[in-house]
């Protein structure tokens, strides 16, 4: 019967490193308050590094007082979250900056109404969270603000007073349409990427509407359809605007989204871009390898994650933390866009 090797201890680690265990204790479970020389913060280091020995979480959570652990609150259902093709480049850059700093990442989806995200900071389960998707109406938030907890906002809520960062979802529509504007096109149908409750909807809306209105266009509402996070939700609003008028342009706020609105256009005997040109939102993966590759806004998923996790890692150990970021968008044009076969009246 094979020995079962002995783990090493933290006796071990200070005798290699010939120093006390307090003093191995306050380095590997990074107690920034023991004073301790740089030096002498290396030596254990590598003691511990060459015995292959780890600090008990527990132990170190006790030590730092903390959970030492991060959440991520995704403002969607299950059904949805799977669907996001951006959330595991966005979860890279979430988890990257929180190992940096010394902490796990806990994930939680949520679906909007249902259950409560506040219990994940009030019962010490997390040291604060990171908001993804924010709702108009969720009261939950506002309330935690209020309550003084470290919250770091993926997205936007002007009303509350908390670090936000996010991409210019405005800024990111306007040019998606202006490229459309710019080809010709002045039928130019809407298909939001989820409900207005949503901040971000509501901004990529308001982004189609700002090109519109700065090229002298009015906005009609009756161009306008949601989607639901979901291909099939893309699908249903596509058919029904198609349907009720003729469009020859469509700005879809979602490559997910795109995907069933172009099934729509195929369904409706359209071709894309000869008949309706289509314009998304976020660059997934799958994108350049829709039929017709698709032009769409390409969204830096993994550094929203960085500069989201390292913002609440900031404000979770009191540093400060910029009111609002806010990274750029860049347009990519692909196949899915074109001139109008004939050129529309103003």
């Amino acid at each position: 019967m094979p020995v079962r090797r002995r783990r090493p201890t933290s006796a071990d680690v200070a005798a290699r490193a010939g120093v006390s265990r307090t003093t191995v204790s306050f380095v590997l479970n990074q107690r920034p308050d023991s004073q301790i020389s740089p030096s002498t913060w290396r030596r254990v280091e590598e003691a511990a590094r060459e015995l292959g020995y780890y600090a008990h979480g527990p132990a170190r959570q006790l030590a730092a007082g903390a959970s030492l652990t991060l959440g991520l609150v995704l403002c969607q259902t299950p059904e949805q979250v799977a669907t996001d093709a951006l959330l595991a480049e966005t979860l890279l850059g979430v988890t990257a900056a929180a190992r940096a700093g010394g902490y796990r990442v806990l994930v939680e989806p949520l679906t909007p109404g249902e259950g409560s995200y506040a219990e994940l900071l009030r019962s010490q389960r997390t040291d604060g969270l990171i908001v993804s998707g924010p709702r108009v109406d969720d009261a939950e938030l506002a309330a935690i603000v209020d309550e003084g907890f470290p919250i770091v906002l993926q997205g936007h809520r002007a009303d509350l007073p908390m670090p936000s960062v996010d991409v210019d979802n405005r800024a990111g529509a306007r040019g998606a349409v202006e490229h459309l504007l710019g080809l010709g096109h002045r039928r130019i149908g809407c298909v939001t990427n989820a409900s207005l409750a949503y901040t971000a909807a509501a901004e990529r809306l308001g982004g189609y509407r700002d090109a519109l209105e700065a090229a002298g266009l009015p906005f009609d509402e009756t161009l306008v359809r949601e989607g639901d996070f979901d291909p099939a939700s893309g699908h249903r609003a596509t058919a029904d605007l198609l349907s009720s008028g003729r469009v020859t342009a469509l700005f879809v706020a979602s490559d997910i989204v795109a995907f069933g609105a172009l099934r729509a256009i195929r369904e409706a005997g359209l071709r894309v871009p000869d008949d309706v040109s289509v314009v998304g939102f976020d660059d997934i993966p799958l994108a350049e390898h829709f039929d017709p590759p698709l032009t769409t806004v390409r969204l830096p998923a993994h550094s929203l994650g960085v500069a989201a996790g390292q913002a609440l890692v900031d404000r979770v150990e009191g540093r400060p933390v910029a009111p609002r970021t806010l990274l750029p968008t860049q347009l990519v044009v692909r196949d899915s866009s074109a001139a109008p076969r004939r050129l529309e009246g103003p």
